[in-house]
């Protein structure tokens, strides 16, 4: 690594260590007391990439880059922030702890039913680290991977980074989930997740990637990352990058569709040259680049950066795929906003990009069903609606059906939802609206 600059050599800084910087005086004593009292309760990481060439500094603290990585006041309920402020100046550390973890509890550390519904078992074992909401996939959360080069604030695994192990999801080896595959032949795709797995050096990536390349049944391996937008030296410059990239060629030799899941959230990340040299390497070796993050107000609201981020991922030889609705966990009173607000923000962008992107699907919502696109807006004999459709669901059955929920201008996410035309559930819950956890987990496996 020597010769390698400060932005090329990958150093991360957390809450305390951002203190030494040049960027800590950056923040005026508002932002500075923010992220003090904030970051007590959700996690803070960066890297000198993200400060140094992502965040405008001159547009601080509206900067997108900065609102997606920097904690913020409004975070938090307004009693709180007052309560866990006075708390850490008397400094009474009980007091702070039991605090911080009622305001866990109250932000749904595990929304969709990933910790109560999606765990597996094998002769009786749980799992650690696996879980199977959908018949063809598997999630696998590698234990070396839970972490990322850069947090983003509105992570909706949140709860990985905060150090309660009791929250985490977490493999220590891939045995088990090769096992696991084994018995379960109707599952072809593994999505590899964290956190972050290109987090990894090369040989842990892969040694939890060589023992599936030998089962016939899988045909996909996906691999979800922020790295592509935070860290594209990954692909480019670390000292192990030529070995990455030949674990991918080997992934693709053995068979196996690779897809990079990138995360994407503004197209300030994809626009700098190392970003688009990662691109490029990462379709070199006959793996897929897709695009995908959330709509998340104060950051990706302008329909024209859809499109540009889009229109450039094209260009550069990636595939749009989702623009997902936030999810109803850690500070989502922040960042969510009107489903309704969703659906312009991407009706706006789709029309104006060519067909080649519109392979992109949105806004989605992954909720305790499945993934719920929102397909319109329209009034159905008399009545405004929702139209909504299952692009996948714990029940296969439902996929590609069409239902529709009464139009309410405030909703944010599908819990605020009530089906139209007088029904009183929707056609996959019994009656009446029951609470999520209640539903049974359909996997069927015919």
């Amino acid at each position: 690594m020597q010769g390698l600059s400060e932005q090329e050599r990958y150093k991360p800084y957390n809450s305390r260590t951002i203190r030494d910087t040049p960027y800590w005086q950056k923040l005026t004593p508002a932002l500075q007391e923010a992220m003090t009292v904030v970051a007590r309760v959700m996690p803070f990481r960066t890297n000198e990439y993200v400060l140094s060439t992502l965040i405008d500094w001159n547009n601080i603290p509206d900067d997108p880059i900065f609102r997606m990585t920097f904690p913020h006041k409004d975070m938090l309920l307004p009693d709180e922030y007052a309560s866990l402020k006075q708390l850490i100046e008397q400094d009474d550390a009980v007091a702070i702890k039991r605090r911080i973890e009622a305001i866990w509890l109250r932000m749904n550390p595990h929304p969709a039913g990933q910790l109560t519904h999606n765990g597996v078992t094998l002769d009786g074992k749980v799992l650690s680290g696996i879980q199977h909401k959908y018949r063809e996939t598997v999630l696998f959360f590698p234990g070396a991977g839970q972490t990322c080069h850069a947090y983003c604030t509105f992570c909706f695994r949140w709860a990985q980074f905060i150090g309660e192990e009791e929250l985490k999801f977490n493999a220590r080896e891939s045995q088990e989930l090769v096992s696991y595959l084994r018995v379960h032949p109707e599952v072809t795709d593994v999505l590899i997740t964290g956190g972050d797995p290109m987090i990894m050096n090369t040989r842990s990536l892969a040694g939890y990637i060589e023992p599936l390349l030998q089962l016939p049944a899988l045909k996909s391996i996906r691999i979800g990352t922020k790295s592509v937008a935070y860290w594209p030296q990954r692909f480019v410059s670390d000292k192990d990058a030529p070995e990455l990239l030949e674990l991918f060629r080997r992934i693709v030799a053995a068979g196996k569709n690779l897809s990079i899941m990138g995360h994407y959230s503004h197209p300030v990340e994809i626009r700098q040259e190392i970003a688009r040299q990662a691109v490029e390497r990462i379709r070199s070796t006959g793996a897929t680049l897709r695009m995908q993050a959330p709509v998340i107000r104060h950051i990706n609201e302008n329909p024209a950066d859809w499109a540009a981020l889009w229109t450039e991922g094209v260009r550069l030889g990636a595939v749009p795929y989702y623009m997902f609705v936030e999810r109803d966990t850690g500070p989502s009173h922040y960042f969510a906003m009107p489903l309704a607000r969703a659906f312009e923000i991407f009706q706006a962008a789709y029309r104006t990009v060519s067909g080649l992107a519109r392979t992109v699907r949105g806004p989605s919502m992954s909720t305790f069903y499945g993934k719920v696109l929102i397909n319109g807006i329209e009034t159905v004999a008399g009545e405004k609606v929702f139209v909504l459709q299952f692009l996948q669901a714990r029940n296969p059955q439902w996929v590609l059906r069409t239902f529709y929920a009464r139009f309410d201008a405030q909703a944010t996410w599908f819990d605020d939802l009530r089906p139209a035309f007088g029904e009183r559930s929707f056609f996959f819950q019994p009656e009446p609206v029951a609470a999520p956890e209640l539903i049974p987990v359909l996997l069927e496996t015919a």
